[in-house]
């Protein structure tokens, strides 16, 4: 199961820190991802992590965003600072490269100018 938190409204500029509890797996041997998506667009891919820690980004999010993993307490968590309108979306986070079938609510991510 997966629970994403820490969305919010925030002005552009602003940060915030997303959280993934990963229920149910063992996080130490998944690679693990945020995607969003935004009204009127498909999901994308924003960052994702190897089981060993390796990172990769976006480009349109790479310098702003950082993924990260908490194996014990089996979270994943997304970083995000200088945030600007084009972040609004749903922020999802997913086994990666191959997701469940479960993509859970999602958490919402607001951001004005």
């Amino acid at each position: 199961q997966l629970q994403a938190s820490g969305g919010g409204a925030v002005q552009a500029g602003g940060s915030l820190r997303l959280s993934c509890g990963v229920a149910g797996a063992n996080l130490r041997i998944l690679g693990m991802a945020w995607y969003r998506r935004a009204p009127g667009k498909e999901r994308e891919l924003v960052a994702s992590i190897s089981s060993g820690g390796t990172t990769e980004y976006a480009t349109s999010v790479e310098g702003r965003f950082t993924i990260s993993r908490d194996n014990i307490r089996r979270n994943v968590f997304l970083q995000m600072t200088g945030l600007h309108p084009d972040d609004t979306a749903v922020y999802y986070c997913q086994r990666y490269p191959t997701p469940w079938d479960y993509w859970g609510r999602g958490t919402q991510v607001t951001v004005s100018s």
